[in-house]
């Protein structure tokens, strides 16, 4: 698993990079038929055809690949056919196939290989690929594809390279420390899956252009400051004005350190220690 740098043979290859998908299966060229289905493309329009979110369009055709989340298939081995890329998401997915023939995907963690067997359930033993409730994993053991509530399927920690680490455990609750810097509790109940997610190089990947992105789906993305009064906050004024505005969305959200947190969220309860601040964090 690595990175694979381009001979500069254009302005495009000279700043691209790919990874070189050393970790897939050479023999697994095709996904699964059977966990496959269409995934319709809006550009960002909701259902009276209205942009909600700005910037998309374009990009290659992609099927949707059934991601198991759950992982409640208790107390019956799988073995890993294959380790698989997937287009919607920047992990590696793998194909799991249980012992009734059965076959699901999972998000990939990191390390896991073509024949390897995972399980899940409440007895199972808390190694690489296993899934599992939090009264049952060790402390200090990394985490991830972790559910928020019992039996609505892994939320945190699924993009490529993240993983939490199991802090403490006090009664019914297990406090976990996220990649932010957040520290959260959730149910002893709720699941996760050991180890952390696979193709963790994907952060050092440069698209090298413009074109590539647009293979994304996400076409050009120009700066409220550029635009007139009518379209944007921000915009107007003579030359390069700021706006006397703070940074913010078209629709006056703050950006960069402003708090849209709702106030009276009911999971704020559920943090005990905020994430770190980010680089345009606000003190005033």
């Amino acid at each position: 698993m690595g990175i694979r740098y381009y001979k500069p043979t254009s302005p495009g290859r000279r700043q691209g990079s790919v990874s070189d998908f050393s970790e897939l299966t050479d023999r697994k060229k095709k996904p699964e038929k059977s966990l496959l289905k269409p995934k319709p493309k809006t550009g960002g329009r909701n259902n009276q055809g209205i942009i909600t979110a700005r910037f998309r369009g374009g990009g290659h055709k992609r099927m949707y690949r059934i991601i198991d989340f759950k992982r409640r298939k208790d107390d019956m081995p799988a073995k890993v056919i294959a380790i698989e890329y997937d287009p919607n998401r920047s992990a590696r997915i793998a194909l799991l196939q249980y012992e009734d023939g059965e076959k699901r995907y999972i998000i990939a963690p990191y390390g896991l290989k073509a024949g390897d067997t995972v399980q899940s359930g409440e007895e199972v033993e808390a190694r690489l690929g296993n899934c599992m409730p939090l009264r049952k994993v060790p402390l200090g053991m990394t985490i991830h594809n972790i559910e928020m509530q019992p039996g609505h399927g892994g939320q945190l920690c699924r993009s490529a390279g993240t993983s939490a680490t199991l802090t403490a455990r006090e009664g019914k609750w297990a406090q976990i420390t996220l990649p932010s810097g957040e520290v959260r509790r959730v149910s002893s109940e709720c699941r996760a899956t050991i180890g952390s997610i696979s193709n963790p190089d994907h952060m050092n990947i440069s698209l090298g252009k413009a074109g590539r992105k647009r293979w994304l789906g996400r076409k050009p993305h120009n700066r409220g400051t550029s635009m007139n009064p009518v379209n944007h906050p921000m915009g107007g004024g003579e030359g390069r004005t700021s706006g006397g505005r703070h940074p913010c969305s078209p629709t006056g959200v703050l950006s960069k350190g402003g708090k849209t947190r709702k106030k009276r969220k009911p999971s704020n309860a559920a943090i005990i220690r905020r994430r770190r601040p980010g680089p345009h964090y606000a003190t005033n």
